[in-house]
């Protein structure tokens, strides 16, 4: 079985904004200086991800390279799909569908309606990727608050259209999970581990990713608010990797964005 190609480009809904930034920057701060304290957690400092790449992922994608111009005509046709989007309706939809699977005690009437106002996001809380062993964490995620279910079933419906027109890859029945993660250890070297004929030269060596004692930094962090009420602009593809940037004379970095469409 051929290996599965790497992902090159990501679908997903930005949030670093004009609005978010400053709350981001004096909440992220704080948890950085905290959480890489040695009198503290002592996390690595490249664990903990910059502002500007923030985001909630809907999917990815894996354009074909080579050749170069398939990889294009993919994306392309990725960056057109999206710029058709009218997220306004898919809102509206997603608002009764969060309510009628939600149950909410309000009624679809009322949510439908709500679906006409623009889309918030609070981020709340840490959680750990590996929730059934956070004493062995690589990964510590903040989730987007939704309690009538509105902002996932607005992001399913973003995604099943990628998956329909055949552009992204579903695994499984895994449901989405919105997340958006502040800290992720394979941004830092782990150790060594030798692997057969580990001796000499370094042949045979492989990286063992780091992982770390999460159960104190989750429960301190438990009930903390990142950024509150702030109006979701739009939807976009990026590239992988970030990239170093400065803003406002401080270095940060970010995702390239290929494509996007706004509310």
């Amino acid at each position: 079985m051929p290996p599965k190609p790497a992902p090159t480009h990501f679908l997903c809904i930005p949030l670093v904004t004009p609005i978010s930034r400053p709350q981001l920057m004096q909440s992220l701060a704080s948890f950085h200086a905290d959480v890489t304290s040695p009198t503290s957690f002592n996390i690595p400092d490249d664990a903990v991800r910059p502002v500007g790449t923030l985001h909630l992922t809907l999917g990815v994608f894996s354009f074909p390279s080579p050749p170069p111009a398939a990889a294009t005509a993919a994306a392309a046709k990725a960056i057109e799909l999206l710029q058709s989007l009218r997220l306004r309706e898919i809102l509206a939809d997603a608002a009764v569908t969060g309510a009628s699977t939600k149950a909410d005690a309000g009624g679809v009437a009322r949510q439908r309606k709500a679906g006409e106002r623009p889309l918030r996001i609070t981020l709340k809380g840490l959680h750990p990727m590996q929730a059934s062993t956070p004493e062995k964490a690589a990964v510590l995620y903040a989730a987007p608050a939704d309690d009538v279910g509105t902002l996932q079933a607005f992001c399913e419906r973003v995604r099943g259209v990628f998956v329909q027109a055949g552009l992204m890859m579903v695994e499984g029945e895994r449901p989405l999970l919105l997340h958006a993660t502040l800290v992720n250890t394979v941004y830092v070297k782990g150790k060594s581990r030798a692997g057969n004929g580990g001796k000499g030269k370094g042949r045979g060596k492989r990286w063992e990713r780091l992982t770390i004692d999460a159960r104190g930094v989750v429960e301190r962090y438990e009930d903390q608010v990142w950024m509150k009420d702030v109006p979701v602009e739009g939807v976009a593809i990026c590239k992988m990797g970030a990239r170093k940037t400065v803003v406002g004379g401080v270095e940060d970095e970010a995702y390239e964005v290929v494509g996007e469409v706004a509310f």
